[in-house]
């Protein structure tokens, strides 16, 4: 197959200082590409140079950039109904919160919908202090929830700098990370369990007796993507109940097809009492969904719990919402997920048996991390490698994210379009097999 993918992307001069000169900095560094348009897998600068995306945006564009259903939806909507004051309900957020309920098992029956991930672990965290009447957060400490006050408290990755205090009573757990941990059975093999025990027994000593909810994600993304081990959510579920908490789970990333299920929670056979979904249930546009039972939902109510926000149950992306579902269902693009996930790892495994710098591939469906080492034995991150793969990865054609966590550097997040095709993955993985042999001829591993 012909390659049509540039030599390289350029940015006009005059775009880079605009930027400069106009753009708050968010905490780390503007992509040098300027781009257009972007339809299907695929991104375009403005002379429509083609940049394949294995990011689906802000891992988000499950569906593909301009899917023509959603773009017709949007269309639709505009000319109809757009927003209404919050205590206004409208058909599309029923048909939104019909279309979410009818993918979930009982229990998760009720849905309240929100622009970004932030807000629906904001909500969850809010709901489950008012429904157990107590106040402390226990997180992962790889986790990412959010930014606002009390979803950034639970976020232990990044963005925790220079702000002061954060939010009292939050709690971490030790990450199950099993190329790293240093919990290991005699033989070598990784001891989750012990680790988790010797994490609860820290949080018990710490905690002044209110512990109030576990907030967690199905696979713990900005970590690297890390997959939860075998049972670990279970057990999880048990500590949770013996402390008389709730479980929030965080599938902002994870839901709608993207691990292989429709939901990661599914996999590993645990129901969370708080459900919270965002960037896949939007497919681009800024929709989150916060689910639990009628029970939970019915104390928040009676103690008085709020939470109302100006764009809190918006017409106009519930409508979308409902056709992301609906498209998610009729396509069964969680078994292409599981199909082409399946495909898209072989591929790195590949170059992992070819790279010696590559310590491991990890996922589940079109989730695939892929972490980058100095050497296989010492494991040290080989992070000025990993960020040189990225830049040149983004000049010659492909859109990929790596970790700039200290200490997981070199872990790239693969996590292309459901929509994406097989060819498009063996195009991706070309670009990435050519800009590691680019980088290491030019020693960025020293």
């Amino acid at each position: 197959m012909a390659s049509l993918r540039p030599t390289k992307i350029t940015t006009d001069e005059g775009f880079e200082t605009a930027v400069s000169d106009k753009l708050i900095r968010y905490g780390g560094p503007w992509a040098k590409v300027q781009i257009k348009s972007a339809h299907g897998s695929w991104l375009y600068d403005p002379a429509g140079k083609k940049i394949l995306d294995f990011t689906s945006g802000q891992m988000s564009s499950v569906l593909g950039h301009s899917h023509p259903e959603l773009v017709e939806v949007i269309k639709k909507q505009c000319e109809n109904l757009m927003h209404l004051n919050l205590v206004m309900v409208s058909d599309p957020v029923l048909d939104c919160a019909t279309a979410v309920t009818s993918m979930l098992p009982k229990g998760l029956d009720k849905c309240l919908f929100v622009s970004t991930g932030s807000e629906t672990n904001e909500v969850a965290i809010k709901m489950a202090k008012v429904y157990t009447g107590k106040f402390e957060v226990i997180a992962l400490s790889a986790g990412y929830h959010g930014m606002t006050h009390g979803s950034a408290a639970a976020t232990f990755s990044y963005g925790r700098h220079a702000a002061g205090p954060s939010v009292p009573g939050t709690f971490i757990l030790p990450t199950p990370y099993p190329y790293r941990s240093p919990f290991r059975h005699p033989d070598g093999t990784y001891d989750w369990k012990s680790e988790l025990d010797y994490g609860f027994a820290l949080i018990d000593r710490q905690s002044s007796g209110s512990l109030a909810c576990l907030v967690i994600e199905g696979i713990v993304s900005t970590g690297g993507i890390l997959p939860l081990p075998d049972g670990y959510l279970k057990a999880i579920k048990e500590e949770c109940v013996k402390r008389g908490m709730l479980l929030i789970i965080d599938e902002a990333q994870t839901g709608f097809g993207r691990t292989g299920s429709n939901f990661a929670f599914e996999y590993y056979g645990v129901v969370p009492d708080i459900l919270t979904l965002s960037k896949t249930l939007g497919a681009g546009l800024p929709l989150g969904a916060v689910v639990t039972s009628t029970e939970i939902e019915r104390v928040w109510h009676e103690k008085r719990g709020y939470y109302g926000t100006t764009h809190m149950n918006d017409p106009l992306v519930c409508a979308v919402g409902a056709k992301v579902v609906e498209i998610i269902k009729r396509d069964n693009m969680a078994e292409q997920s599981a199909t082409k996930g399946k495909f898209m790892k072989t591929a790195f495994e590949k170059l992992k048996e070819k790279y010696s710098v590559i310590g491991e591939v990890r996922g589940r469906g079109l989730m695939i991390g892929v972490e980058f080492v100095q050497d296989p034995v010492s494991k040290v991150p080989a992070e000025n490698l990993g960020q040189a793969i990225a830049a040149r990865c983004m000049e010659t054609g492909l859109s990929c994210n790596i970790v700039q966590l200290p200490g997981m550097g070199g872990s790239f997040r693969m996590a292309p379009p459901l929509t994406i095709t097989e060819d498009e993955i063996l195009e991706g993985v070309q670009i990435f097999d050519e800009a590691i042999a680019w980088c290491l001829q030019r020693g960025f591993n020293t």
